[in-house]
């Protein structure tokens, strides 16, 4: 017989933003219900070597006491020793977050959310199910990557988003076609050519990115303002706004890291800045894996084994299949949720943060540096509710 678990909250996603949510409510006593895989993008979409562009700043803890840096002193580490932080070192600060605030993951998938005589039913994986008041999900950037139209045009097996290419010993020798020029596809580049890959064209339409070291406390700001003043983000004027974007693409995607130039061999690495690609064939005999023949807007004709699109993500609620049952009932504008100050969609009781979010509350709310702020504003607006 399945098993029917009730709960006041269900947290979706064991990510930054879900277990950070989750802590907050715990200490608030609320109970909680957290399913997911425990920082399973980070673990399962992030390759071994990567590093992160944030400092050791950045954090999960609404409460501020069990930071990164707080981890990095019981680990008797020294922050300085960490910049940049590699992956691995964030996703152990996770596992200590979460043992340290007591959060219980359930590590099975949430596979669809019905809503039942006033309450939320959700089914996992495992056969059981939840039941709640309240629903807070974080569907990662994993439900978006993002491809290009002539994608279509790639054989099957020969193509992966950045966020699915997580091992690259397979590349060595190959011959191989990055789409994007941001931080991903410099890092992935670099990453290829250490692993032995023949070559890495990387090809993308914008000037080249300048490589410089970047501050990242003018977040600070925008996060403070938005717990400060409600509404934030949407009283501001479209310039205000727009110029809040530039500043944070001129960071974020303009510049990137630069411990990467020293990293990206001349001689394997070539990049095409300026340039996209107009056209894909097979080449080889009938039958054959042949190499595929990709033609650029400059002329040229790169002959690849596989394609590697750093794209990006772009926002789809249809695409988070355990939303589908109540997919009708959330407003959307331009692919994100229409959200409230608490992250409120227009189903009431449920709340989507993280990526979700970023239309209504900034670019900023889609990275870790938010995930505080985020439960912060999401408790508040919870509040009267369990009072």
């Amino acid at each position: 017989m399945n098993h029917t678990t009730s709960t006041d909250m269900l947290v979706v996603g064991a990510g930054p933003f879900g277990l950070s949510a989750a802590a907050l409510a715990r200490e608030q006593g609320v109970d909680v219900v957290t399913v997911g895989r425990p920082m399973g993008f980070w673990r399962e979409r992030m390759p071994d070597g990567m590093l992160l562009r944030s400092g050791p700043g950045w954090h999960l803890d609404a409460s501020e006491e069990h930071t990164l840096r707080a981890y990095l002193h019981d680990r008797r580490l020294t922050p300085d020793g960490f910049e940049p932080i590699p992956v691995g070192v964030f996703l152990d600060y996770a596992d200590w977050f979460r043992a340290a605030k007591g959060i219980e993951v359930r590590e099975e998938l949430v596979t669809a959310i019905a809503r039942r005589d006033g309450a939320f039913e959700a089914e996992l994986s495992g056969g059981g199910r939840v039941r709640s008041d309240v629903v807070v999900a974080a569907p990662g950037v994993g439900y978006f990557a993002s491809l290009p139209g002539w994608a279509r045009e790639v054989p099957p097996g020969r193509m992966a988003h950045s966020s699915d290419l997580v091992s690259f010993d397979a590349l060595s020798g190959r011959r191989v076609l990055i789409v994007g020029g941001r931080q991903s596809a410099y890092e992935w580049a670099a990453l290829m050519s250490e692993h032995g890959a023949e070559r890495v064209d990387i090809v993308h339409r914008h000037p080249a990115p300048r490589f410089a070291a970047v501050s990242w406390d003018f977040f600070d700001d925008y996060v403070e303002s938005t717990l400060r003043v409600e509404g934030w983000w949407r009283r501001l004027t479209a310039a205000e706004r727009a110029a809040v974007v530039a500043r944070c693409r001129e960071a974020g995607r303009a510049t990137l890291e630069p411990w990467l130039p020293p990293r990206l061999d001349s001689s394997v690495v070539r990049v095409r800045p300026r340039c996209e690609v107009v056209g894909v064939a097979v080449g080889g005999d009938a039958g054959a894996e042949g190499r595929l023949e990709i033609g650029l807007s400059n002329g040229e004709t790169l002959e690849e084994d596989r394609i590697v699109f750093a794209t990006g993500y772009a926002p789809d609620l249809s695409r988070v299949p355990y939303l589908a049952g109540l997919r009708d009932r959330i407003a959307t504008r331009n692919g994100f949720p229409v959200l409230d100050e608490s992250f409120g969609t227009t189903v009431p009781g449920l709340f989507l943060t993280g990526f979700a979010a970023t239309q209504d509350f900034g670019p900023f709310f889609g990275f870790v540096k938010a995930a505080p702020a985020s439960s912060t504003l999401l408790m508040r607006g919870l509040a009267s509710r369990w009072r």
